[in-house]
């Protein structure tokens, strides 16, 4: 999934400014076609599993594969295809390496010569649209990677453990820059787990009917949050996108950060919603005697479940499609695939920290004898998790807020000569 995300993405020319803008709009319909096929794979694919035919329902997902390889390879003279840089994860290790050689080198001190963008005849074969970063500030210690020091200035050759470009430098700091969001977004996936555990375990508990002889699986409601994207991804893209342009004069509407922002601060009213339904369900257990019959369906109908589904739908619609814009455009070059698998990572390592979580409140809930999340949901404080999760994630915006407010997004300059320069001022100065 990273690899066929990242490769789509690069089919848009970025020195366009209506493929830029193409582009932004790419990630929305590329999660809509995602959570599209989900839907369909849930609702078609599994009736017919369960009532036609296993051999029909797998059929069908073969033969959907088969029609993706045939698009795909008809299209495949056609696509713009980026070159083989080396690794890239070499390239980082030897900044780190330049700069913690020249760790005692002091900015302060008479050298005013920098390693500019140094480019191999290679690289700019395979890669003829490379861009070349600005300078600046952030991480300053990384800096010394690429002061050509009295040493390196008497090599006749350069050392890429001790000497590194501008360029390198500044790749290496956007990588850096990307940490303190990747963490700050855990929390996001933290709330967004429970749709396929305690969500569903609520609905279980609740009057499910529909009709006289059809009862709703609890997990169905899931449904829900598909339903939601698909209505309001084509919202977003087609009607506030072009409204907020007007606006505020961002090309894609509201810049990638505010965007996420956005999901993140959903995401505390969707657990805030699961929280009041769940007192509102023990209530009416208590109401009618209930409390201690855990296999009983409470008399409250299931659609009370309905806002947190619809409030997780549009958390995702902004968050999920900022992030991989984010950890694609902000990424470097030879990363992007990284990038948008870190991205990924994000929703397996949240699943992990919400079983810590759940594992953590289980264990101080039980020892004072008042179990939270006990076997009995009509005895257990559910909704007080559900109230633990909001306040996390309440203190987890501030933080993301405080890390975005303090990101620099990537900036480009235009080209320039390969090969070593000066950089025009003293390295005290910079």
């Amino acid at each position: 999934k990273p690899c066929v995300q990242t490769f789509a993405a690069d089919q848009f020319d970025e020195d366009s400014e209506e493929e830029r803008k193409a582009k932004s709009s790419f990630f929305n319909w590329w999660y809509l076609a995602i959570v599209i096929a989900g839907t369909v794979a849930s609702l078609v694919v599994i009736y017919i599993q369960d009532n036609v035919s296993w051999v029909i329902g797998y059929g069908v997902l073969a033969a959907v594969i088969a029609a993706g390889i045939i698009l795909f390879l008809l299209g495949i003279k056609s696509y713009r295809k980026q070159g083989p840089l080396g690794s890239p994860f070499t390239a980082v290790a030897q900044v780190f390496a330049a700069a913690a050689r020249k760790w005692r080198v002091k900015e302060t001190h008479d050298w005013d010569v920098y390693y500019g963008d140094e480019r191999s005849e290679t690289h700019m074969e395979a890669q003829p649209n490379h861009k070349t970063l600005a300078r600046t500030k952030q991480f300053r210690f990384l800096d010394k990677a690429m002061i050509i020091d009295s040493l390196d200035a008497s090599s006749k050759t350069r050392n890429p453990w001790r000497l590194c470009s501008i360029n390198q430098v500044e790749e290496v700091k956007l990588v850096l820059r990307l940490i303190p969001i990747w963490l700050s977004c855990l929390m996001f996936n933290v709330v967004q787990s429970q749709l396929h555990t305690y969500y569903t375990k609520q609905g279980s508990k609740m009057n499910r009917s529909m009709g006289p002889h059809f009862q709703l699986p609890p997990a169905s409601l899931k449904v829900f949050v598909g339903i939601t994207i698909l209505i309001t991804v084509p919202i977003y893209d087609r009607i506030f996108v072009p409204m907020a342009r007007k606006l505020f004069g961002h090309p894609a509407g509201i810049t990638v950060l505010q965007r996420i922002g956005v999901g993140l601060f959903l995401s505390i009213l969707n657990v805030v919603a699961a929280a009041l339904v769940e007192a509102k369900r023990v209530s009416v257990a208590k109401q009618h005697d209930l409390l201690d019959n855990p296999k009983a369906i409470i008399p409250i109908r299931v659609w009370w479940l309905l806002p947190q589904y619809l409030i997780c739908g549009l958390s995702d619609t902004f968050a999920v499609v900022g992030l991989q814009e984010l950890f694609y455009d902000q990424m470097p070059e030879g990363l992007r695939s990284l990038g948008a698998a870190a991205y990924i990572s994000i929703l397996g390592i949240g699943s992990f920290l919400s079983s810590a979580i759940i594992s953590l409140v289980q264990a101080i809930s039980s020892k004072s004898g008042d179990e939270w999340l006990g076997d009995n949901l009509n005895r257990a404080h559910l909704d007080y998790f559900y109230w633990v999760l909001a306040g996390l994630s309440a203190l987890n915006l501030c933080v993301y807020l405080w890390t975005a407010k303090r990101f620099v997004y990537k900036k480009v300059e235009a080209q320039k000569p390969t090969g070593a320069k000066k950089a025009g001022t003293r390295a005290g100065e910079v």
